[in-house]
């Protein structure tokens, strides 16, 4: 079964750290990109980070500095390692796969809350 599942989230401090974890299962031979993005109430969902199959990497502005992501060397599993957290990173996170599997080119894990109080 394709599939990703995200755990990780809560409820922290700012300037607090938070680890997400992204399992894939079902594809992890045909990924080429994944990446977490997230979504805040009333806003659009926004890029927070990418990783390719080559180890490099891509992150959103407002995170630059402050998140780091990693994987596995299969794909099987990808974390967003979150420093200094700010009320403004609170949103759901979703992770994200981008494959060469027919039907199943882009993968939506389910989401996983963060929240960061003041």
């Amino acid at each position: 079964q394709v599939q990703l599942v995200e755990s990780g989230g809560g409820l922290v401090q700012a300037g607090g750290s938070l680890r997400l974890s992204c399992a894939a299962s079902g594809f992890i031979f045909r990924v080429n990109v994944m990446g977490w993005y997230r979504q805040a109430p009333g806003k659009q969902r926004e890029v927070v980070a990418t990783i390719n199959s080559g180890g490099g990497t891509q992150y959103g502005d407002s995170v630059k500095g402050r998140f780091t992501i990693s994987r596995d060397n299969t794909f099987n599993t990808v974390w967003l390692q979150m420093n200094s957290l700010k009320p403004e990173d609170t949103a759901v996170y979703y992770c994200n796969a981008l494959s060469s599997l027919p039907g199943y080119r882009e993968v939506w894990g389910q989401g996983t809350l963060v929240t960061v109080s003041s």
